[in-house]
């Protein structure tokens, strides 16, 4: 356990997740909520911080003028002052866009990437003009449906060309990647915080390059989320968590925090809590999906209870018995130690 004082945590989440309750198989079965409502929820439900995709911030902004969108990025910045609330960071929503149905800092086209490129610079204005100090890049389209499709060599490269440039851009925000393995695209380029932490080392400025470890996404890896923290952590490379669950290897479930997995969120906060992440002010961010059956307006029962379980996990890692936990490890007794852990989470020790 750490020496240090106990961490106090700061939550954040994006307004998309609280949504209308559509999937891949059917539309809406909740009323829309407008992003500006539900700034006011935050606080009431023990959260802090907003992530943002640019177009949250500034909803149709490739129709408009730097002027215009740094007037709308204001009133955000005024919007979450108001409420108390900080932009955690701000993501370039680059998988909706016609010049993006190949990948965007990938794409065999040049002048989709160009675009890419128009569309990151925006989103590096408006993290600015909110107050955020980062910038997420979630390579969603950055891979292949077969891979004879794109040069890999040649698709990395790029990758680290358009990290390079942002770092050169901005010289103060800092870049964090999101790993994930597949979905949109059948396999994706940068699937693992390995590859992050390869390309933050690569880049001309590493200290401003880190990740962000979304629980599925690790699982979809078959990789186990708290292994992934802990190998970020150790290179001083986690910027930050979107604590979920996952349901076997299927499309991204985004499920309640320890929902499918007790012992697997207990283990992630467990890394968490043990390294001191959340000491310095990151965040522990919370990337659930209501159950598309759940009724009402606004639908925020998900948030409220990944964020209860999250800190009951934190008692239960607090509480544990460490000296007994040395002592399995140093006997290598790790049936002992299996069944006090199982026991500890039954709250039978």
């Amino acid at each position: 356990m750490s020496n240090t004082a106990p961490t106090t945590y700061r939550f954040s989440f994006g307004p998309w997740n609280i949504s209308e309750g559509a999937d891949p198989f059917g539309g809406n079965t909740r009323p829309a909520f407008a992003h500006e409502e539900k700034y006011a929820l935050y606080r009431p439900l023990g959260f802090e911080g907003v992530q943002f995709h640019d177009d949250d911030v500034v909803p149709g902004m490739d129709d408009l003028s730097h002027d215009q969108i740094m007037k709308k990025a204001g009133e955000v910045k005024t919007m979450l002052a108001n409420q108390g609330l900080t932009p955690e960071f701000v993501a370039p929503r680059l998988w909706f866009a016609d010049q993006t149905t190949d990948g965007a800092y990938t794409s065999n086209s040049a002048s989709d990437r160009a675009y890419a490129w128009e569309r990151t610079k925006k989103c590096m204005d408006i993290a600015n003009a909110v107050g955020s100090k980062a910038v997420v890049l979630w390579f969603s389209r950055e891979g292949t449906y077969i891979r004879e499709a794109k040069d890999a060599r040649i698709a990395y490269r790029r990758i680290l060309d358009t990290i390079n440039a942002m770092l050169a851009y901005d010289p103060a925000l800092e870049i964090w990647i999101e790993p994930k393995p597949n979905e949109p695209t059948d396999q994706a380029y940068v699937p693992t915080i390995g590859h992050t932490v390869a390309l933050a080392y690569a880049s001309q400025d590493h200290k401003r390059v880190k990740g962000v470890i979304e629980s599925a996404h690790a699982l979809l890896a078959g990789l186990d989320p708290s292994d992934e923290m802990a190998f970020a952590l150790e290179h001083g490379k986690l910027g930050s968590v979107h604590l979920n669950d996952q349901n076997g290897l299927k499309y991204d479930q985004d499920k309640n925090f320890g929902g499918a997995n007790l012992r697997v969120g207990f283990n992630q906060v467990r890394v968490l809590e043990e390294s001191g992440y959340g000491s310095a002010g990151e965040f522990i961010g919370l990337d659930v999906k209501a159950m598309r059956t759940q009724r009402g307006l606004p639908v925020t029962e998900h948030l409220k209870n990944s964020r209860e379980l999250f800190l009951h996990l934190v008692d239960k890692v607090r509480s544990m018995d460490c000296q007994f936990v040395a002592q399995c490890r140093e006997a290598r007794d790790y049936e002992a130690l299996e069944l006090y852990i199982l026991k500890h989470l039954m709250g039978l020790r």
